[in-house]
């Protein structure tokens, strides 16, 4: 057997940070994710008023800004450099629209070319001037504000839930509390929202949620929602100061899915640590596809484990994965090593994040000759079973630039020959000690 650790969880390190730094006093957070999007968060947090200061691994000191992000002036707007942290662009985008000033919101690669139309458009709504500084509907932007006034705000989730969790973020921040009702035809994402409620609550901010049933509207335990329909669902924040403390950020089910994975297809099982099983983190539900496509699955008190199907291989199956797309690029390699087919869909919006995730997966699988069908909201992989998906001599397969492409395909060296792939280290977006902690693995 093979025992290690999860990085701590990229998400909840972001909204952990996020609420700290708005908070009114002196905050402490243990485990956080050090990490290339968390550096961007923490940079733009600071540049705004809260002073975020390192006191060993994984554990920072924060001075909160007491909910009064400082932008700058026009002709010289605060530097809101957020990289290719959609997390940090999305969420940020809208708590500094309830802070002073100007703020000039920007990053790099593909981050000018992913959407935020929907999110600019509720900001004006309350009275923010946005402008966008390149091209229209997605960053860069220079936000000019003096606070939201809140009040009736309708979202749309197809693109992102990050929207959302933006929002809510803000509303405590606003002048007379917002009620946020989620608009649109569909919701991507919704778990991650959870994780956004989750540290809400824990920064000691109240809200209450409401369904429409039956045409009225009705209080729900926020923590039973697993499943929400467009215009039937609301959130109700009032004005509150986020409140300080210590908190410690849990185990990252996104980065553990390579590692979870690889005990479905390697020839030892596998036991990962640090990770929650009642963690609401969206990406749980790798257990639950492990399980479905025949591999051993064991939650013990010290971790999970993983080993390959007891008899035969994995197999094929069919996914709607809307509430869990960052475990795509894994599924997806994965399906490599099973017999039959997988299907994965209702993920179109994944076509817009660091990568193409539907293109970018299936391009590598077919340099080693896997069948890979593309769809508009997702892509089907033929497995290999019983054969294994080797990897050519000399063959160099490409990460796009991606951290999770990269990881993903780290899979592929577990049925014989490692990957060569053209840029590893942008693991570091997500996961710093991935290739360390890989060779515990693969060796």
């Amino acid at each position: 057997m093979i025992s290690v650790i999860a990085p701590a969880s990229k998400s909840v390190s972001h909204r952990m940070m996020l609420g700290a730094a708005l908070a009114k006093g002196e905050s402490h957070l243990s485990h956080v994710l050090d990490s290339v999007d968390l550096e961007r968060t923490r940079a733009v947090l600071c540049a705004a008023g809260a002073c975020i200061t390192p006191c060993g691994a994984g554990e920072f000191r924060v001075q909160g800004m007491a909910g009064r992000p400082q932008g700058g002036t026009e002709q010289q707007p605060c530097d809101c450099n957020v990289h290719e942290s959609g997390t940090t662009c999305r969420l940020l985008t809208a708590v500094l629209a309830a802070g002073q000033g100007f703020f000039a919101i920007h990053g790099a690669g593909r981050m000018h070319q992913r959407p935020i139309g929907a999110l600019v458009e509720v900001l004006r709504h309350v009275g923010v001037a946005v402008q966008y500084t390149g091209q229209d509907l997605c960053p860069p932007l220079l936000l000019h504000t003096k606070g939201i006034a809140g009040g009736n705000v309708t979202i749309g989730l197809e693109e992102s839930s990050q929207y959302l969790s933006g929002l809510l973020f803000a509303a405590p921040l606003s002048k007379q509390g917002m009620c946020i009702t989620i608009g649109g035809k569909s919701i991507v994402s919704w778990p991650y929202v959870g994780l956004t409620l989750q540290a809400l609550e824990s920064f000691g901010i109240a809200f209450r949620v409401e369904s429409l049933e039956e045409g009225t509207w009705q209080e729900q335990p926020w923590r039973s929602l697993h499943t929400v329909r467009p215009h039937a669902l609301r959130i109700h924040i009032a004005p509150a100061v986020y409140r300080a403390g210590s908190y410690a950020v849990e185990g990252d089910w996104s980065g553990a899915s390579y590692l979870l994975a690889a005990g479905a297809v390697h020839n030892q099982p596998v036991l990962v640590k640090n990770l929650r099983a009642d963690s609401l983190q969206g990406d749980k539900a790798i257990l639950d596809i492990l399980q479905r496509m025949g591999a051993e699955v064991q939650v013990q008190a010290e971790g999970i484990l993983v080993a390959p199907p007891a008899q035969g291989a994995l197999q094929g199956i069919s996914l709607d994965m809307n509430a869990c797309p960052d475990l795509v690029p894994t599924v997806a390699v994965l399906a490599a090593f099973a017999q039959g087919t997988t299907h994965i869909r209702n993920v179109a919006h994944l076509r817009f994040k660091e990568s193409d995730r539907i293109a970018a997966p299936a391009q590598e699988l077919r340099t080693l000759g896997i069948q890979v069908d593309e769809h508009e909201d997702g892509l089907s992989v033929q497995g290999c079973a019983p054969r294994l998906p080797l990897v050519p001599a000399g063959t160099v397969l490409h990460s796009h630039g991606d951290h999770r492409i990269a990881m993903s395909l780290a899979l592929l060296g577990l049925a014989g020959r490692q990957p060569v792939l053209d840029d590893p280290s942008v693991v570091q977006k997500s996961f710093p000690t991935f290739w360390e902690v890989w060779r515990d693995i693969a060796s």
